[in-house]
């Protein structure tokens, strides 16, 4: 049986991949992509990280969605 991702996993995904690679930034440059786009702890830069963050714990879901037989 296959199973099919929807637009809001698909989302989720983009979310993580924008996360993992702003964090590899941080991490090996320390500059951080969205803080340096939308300002320090801005109103959107919050919302970005909520996002993120809600998108690796909605992969949880994917996963579980993807390891079922």
């Amino acid at each position: 049986m296959q199973i099919r991702l929807n637009a809001f996993d698909y989302i989720a995904l983009i979310l993580l991949i924008v996360g993992g690679i702003n964090w590899g930034l941080v991490g090996a440059f320390n500059f951080d992509i969205v803080a340096g786009i939308f300002g320090h702890m801005a109103s959107v830069s919050r919302i970005i990280y909520s996002l993120v963050g809600f998108a690796a714990l909605y992969s949880l879901y994917i996963i579980y969605k993807l390891s079922k037989p």
